[in-house]
């Protein structure tokens, strides 16, 4: 069985690429193969033209599809569902995001309700998974004794984009046990970011404040640290979100599905603790 990983050079991706170590016949779609990870097959082709995929979908069996965000995010996941219908894979576990639906909050939510209801309809095996705020994201958020947060005083669920990898493996290795099913994946609390500078302390050893940031505020910082304007728009839609409680719930979809538990803040601090600063 080849599986085939798209976006394998993006957070979530990579990590799926290593909770998958050990499988045999794994295969990753690059657009540039001198960035392709080690250790794998590669092929060559970008989601954006189909007439690139052909070669790179040949053989496979199962899919893992991830789409950049993007305004034309389902131009993409629809010409790697065309290719994969062409080539005979049987089975596509997609990404999606929290809460995607026609009246989500986001544009980013409501372009992956399209793609999910375009897989669903498209006669191929499918699994859609919509993970919630990555814990990843706050990456660089400590600066000295501070610790800045956006969203300002909303609780998540977010979860460890480890937990969304080794998730989507057991997956990828036997899918149809999933047929059909559309999981939304959360860590296992529900907890403030402000919340969150008492954990920081302790990994610290030292206090940490915590520096509430609106969205309004955080949008040029974005732009500032080079995101794309369409893609800080959206980030900071989700902020508003977040901020007013729309991630403020867990689901035990992980648990279910794994048989462990989901990593904890805390657990993401501790391993994370020199990039949080960086």
């Amino acid at each position: 069985m080849t599986i085939l990983i798209t976006g394998a050079n993006g957070t979530v991706s990579r990590e799926v690429l290593r909770s998958l170590e050990g499988t045999a016949d794994l295969r990753v779609l690059v657009r540039d193969r001198a960035k392709a990870p080690s250790g794998v097959e590669v092929a060559v082709g970008d989601l954006h033209h189909p007439q690139t995929l052909d070669k790179a979908f040949e053989g496979v069996d199962t899919v893992w599809l991830l789409v950049a965000m993007g305004p034309d995010s389902t131009h993409a996941s629809s010409n790697a569902l065309w290719a994969a219908k062409k080539a005979g894979v049987r089975h596509v576990v997609r990404m999606s995001a929290i809460g995607a639906g026609h009246d989500a909050p986001t544009r980013n939510g409501r372009l992956h309700a399209l793609s999910d209801i375009e897989l669903a309809a498209s006669g191929l095996g499918w699994t859609v998974i919509r993970p919630g705020n990555f814990m990843q994201n706050l990456l660089g958020s400590v600066n000295g004794d501070t610790f800045y947060g956006a969203p300002g005083e909303g609780r998540l669920g977010m979860i460890d984009v480890r937990d969304i990898a080794d998730f989507a493996a057991v997956v990828l290795r036997d899918p149809a046990p999933h047929q059909g099913e559309t999981y939304t994946l959360t860590g296992p609390e529900r907890i403030r970011l402000r919340d969150m500078a008492d954990t920081l302390s302790e990994v610290y050893g030292r206090p940490i404040g915590y520096q509430p940031v609106s969205p309004d505020d955080a949008y040029p910082v974005l732009l500032k640290a080079g995101m794309k304007e369409w893609d800080a728009e959206v980030t900071k839609e989700y902020l508003v979100a977040y901020d007013a409680g729309w991630g403020d719930y867990t689901t035990p979809t992980y648990t279910a599905v794994t048989g462990r538990p989901g990593r904890t803040f805390a657990e993401f601090a501790r391993d994370y603790a020199d990039r949080l600063g960086g």
